[in-house]
């Protein structure tokens, strides 16, 4: 699935079962909300937290997919293609970083 098929997915979806989009705030706390279950995940799974019982069956996969749906929803809402805003970010950092990382002796 490509990007503007994702959004356009998203989009139906919301048409014909979430009803409506939530406001541009709320979905902004709702984005805020989503990343901190990540994290969570992330600092018992990859840092020095460790899992309670009730954690062990989260699916870091599913969290960051929530992630994303909320962010193509605030995509959607603000009318920003991601497709074209990633590739523009991508050569943004290109020109930008192009020589930084690989003079990095912290990243050999």
């Amino acid at each position: 699935m490509t990007l503007q098929e994702a959004q356009e997915t998203v989009d139906k979806w919301i048409i014909t079962t979430g009803v409506r989009y939530f406001n541009e705030l709320t979905n902004t706390a709702i984005l805020m909300e989503e990343v901190g279950e990540v994290a969570r995940i992330m600092s018992r799974k990859y840092g020095e937290q460790s899992f309670k019982e009730s954690d062990k069956k989260i699916d870091l996969g599913d969290e960051m997919a929530d992630v994303l749906f909320v962010l193509i929803c605030l995509a959607n809402q603000t009318g920003i293609d991601l497709t074209a805003a990633l590739e523009k970010n991508l050569v943004k950092k290109t020109i930008r970083d192009a020589d930084r990382h690989q003079n990095n002796k912290k990243l050999r």
